[in-house]
């Protein structure tokens, strides 16, 4: 079943990002991509800003003392439209598009991806693309009952304690790595709780399908092709990860 036809009046989608890695020449010029990408997104997403990292290495020698090493880099120039929903990314290994809530579907989006992936050619020249990732990350309410909630109600492979009848689950967190058969494609879902109040249970639903494949950066239709089986792709966890009761929530 395509997006197209699985839209939920009330998505509980409150990040959605594309990601499209690519290889870039190696003699490009960092901070004239910074310059460059101010000009050419600047116009809809005119709040730019640099994303770096910090990172530390400890290495320990017997008979001395540690030996501690730290580096900084740039990670990503970012662009944000002026309500800071719509975020592009220019990275030294891609280009990302983040979308937060409230987010309808897909479709509605992927001609400002295009346009904005078009530029990034423009601007990086890249050689090859690596892999297409869609990470759409949810939060989902569930209520509780004199503090407890039952999450067969709601999830159709919760998680649970060895022994039921002695042991409460207090909290947890559920990951799983897949690989879809017919496509080769690859899904990171994760579940946890985030934050519980008086009457409601915060669950995070996060999942990320990944393609691959090699394709051409000019290709547009291949790319958007892979979106489209990674978007099904998450589409068939989504449905198949919670009950009827739970996707009922989205429906009102």
């Amino acid at each position: 079943m395509s997006e197209t036809r699985f839209v939920l009046p009330t998505a509980p989608i409150v990040e959605a990002v594309v990601d499209i890695d690519c290889d870039l020449p190696p003699n490009v010029d960092i901070e004239a991509l910074d310059t460059a990408g101010n000009a050419a997104y600047g116009d809809c997403y005119p709040r730019a800003q640099r994303r770096m990292f910090n990172a530390h290495q400890t290495v320990m020698v017997p008979g001395q003392p540690p030996q501690v090493t730290s580096s900084e880099g740039w990670q990503a120039h970012q662009y944000l439209s002026d309500d800071g929903k719509q975020l592009v990314q220019v990275r030294p290994n891609g280009f990302s598009f983040n979308r937060l809530a409230p987010y309808s579907s897909l479709d509605d989006y992927l001609p400002e991806i295009e346009r904005t992936w078009q530029l990034y050619v423009e601007l990086a020249r890249p050689l090859v693309c690596r892999a297409v990732r869609m990470r759409y990350i949810n939060r989902i309410e569930l209520p509780l009952t004199a503090g407890r909630v039952n999450l067969d109600e709601f999830l159709t492979a919760p998680p649970r304690p060895a022994d039921e009848a002695t042991l409460h689950l207090s909290g947890f967190f559920q990951q799983q790595n897949v690989v879809e058969t017919a496509t080769g494609h690859q899904a990171v879902v994760v579940l946890a709780p985030q934050l519980r109040t008086q009457d409601r249970l915060s669950l995070i639903f996060d999942i990320t399908a990944m393609a691959s494949d090699d394709v051409e950066p000019g290709n547009w239709t291949a790319i958007s092709g892979k979106m489209a089986q990674l978007r099904d792709l998450k589409n068939l966890i989504f449905r198949k990860t919670l009950t009827e009761r739970c996707l009922q929530i989205f429906n009102t």
